[in-house]
């Protein structure tokens, strides 16, 4: 190409000079071409050196002492929000707080849901009560008295009957009147429909109350019943506990607010797990499997390895984020591996950089 370029050269002061100017942007061009031959040579030699530098830094980092990754903490949150809507009475903690699992973190004015808690109970209580009557039945004494109201009715029926026999007597010998034998009648036929009334009434109480009647009581308690232990689960939903065991991460709402459902409250740091983000490169792959140990180190705590396992390898590959602290990586393609670590000193934070050494198996 160099020697082309140089004869073309001799050959433009041979030439006159209309053919000097045609001359002139020939040498133009040939040495456009001469430049980009020469830059696409060098380029793709560097590329070649690049690529096997690379493999050989990942052979040399994936070697028996194992496989290298860089990362840094996660820890999960969850967003605690009242399940009613109301005034917050209260908010027991403030941000840094540590809390136990179970823990009351806030709590809404139940003022009005106390006072229909014991009307639904003071319900509720008299409804048992009637249940309670009508599984009982009578008591003996009622039932007494209705058998002596039977025992009454019979005796009236019988003096009557006497005394409607002696008026019919005296009417036939002329000495009474049809008025009153008309009265007695009359009399007889009304004490014998109110005996009958009588020992009805006697029967139902020996039988007590219908079946229908208990169950139809028994319900219509076991819906006041509903009504008390809904009251109460609402009293408790006035309240907001720590799901888990964690660190107060923000504090969001204050006493005196209106809470509204599913508007987070709280937001907690889940401290009881966690665990390493970071970026394996592609020629590491297969290097690393699910469950295998590792040991994570951080540069507040240099001569103390955090153990963990491998428990996320991705099954897509991205390209590394910037936030990666080694920026011979940046440009690589990666798959995002994630390692569960054992913290049982709680000492590891949020966002901290990480080096994790996967052991080989």
């Amino acid at each position: 190409m160099k020697r082309l370029i140089f004869q073309t050269t001799l050959e433009l002061f041979s030439v006159k000079p209309m053919g000097r100017k045609k001359a002139l942007i020939a040498i133009l061009a040939l040495a456009t071409v001469g430049a980009i031959w020469l830059y696409s040579t060098n380029s793709t030699a560097t590329r070649g050196e690049g690529l096997l530098s690379r493999l050989a830094f990942w052979q040399e980092q994936a070697g028996e002492e194992g496989v290298t990754v860089y990362g840094h903490i996660e820890i999960r949150t969850a967003r605690l929000a009242f399940r009613e809507q109301g005034r917050i009475r209260e908010i027991s903690v403030d941000e840094g707080d540590r809390v136990k699992k179970g823990q009351l973190l806030g709590q809404l004015d139940e003022t009005r849901l106390l006072l229909q808690l014991r009307g639904a109970e003071a319900e509720s209580a008299a409804q048992a009560q009637a249940v309670k009557e009508l599984e009982s039945g009578l008591r003996p004494q009622e039932i007494a008295m209705a058998r002596a109201k039977v025992v009454a009715g019979k005796a009236q029926i019988h003096r009557v009957k006497l005394l409607t026999k002696r008026l019919r007597g005296i009417v036939k010998e002329g000495g009474g009147s049809k008025q009153q034998l008309d009265d007695a009648i009359a009399e007889l036929a009304v004490s014998r429909a109110l005996t009958e009334l009588a020992r009805q009434a006697y029967d139902l109480a020996k039988e007590g109350p219908r079946t229908e009647k208990i169950l139809q009581a028994r319900n219509i308690y076991k819906g006041k019943r509903a009504q008390v232990d809904f009251i109460n689960q609402q009293l408790r939903d006035s309240q907001l506990r720590a799901p888990r065991a964690g660190i107060i991460q923000s504090r969001i709402a204050e006493p005196g607010e209106m809470a509204a459902m599913n508007v987070p409250a709280l937001i907690l740091s889940l401290t009881d797990e966690k665990w390493v983000r970071a970026y394996l490169p592609e020629p590491e792959l297969g290097f690393v499997n699910l469950g295998m140990a590792a040991s994570v180190f951080s540069d507040s705590f240099p001569d103390r390895p955090f153990p963990g396992k491998v428990g996320f390898i991705s099954p897509q590959a991205e390209f590394t984020p910037k936030n990666v602290q080694t920026t011979d990586l940046r440009t690589q393609l990666v798959y995002e591996v994630r390692i569960r670590l054992d913290d049982s000193r709680d000492q590891l934070r949020l966002g901290m950089p990480v080096t994790v050494k996967i052991d080989r198996q």
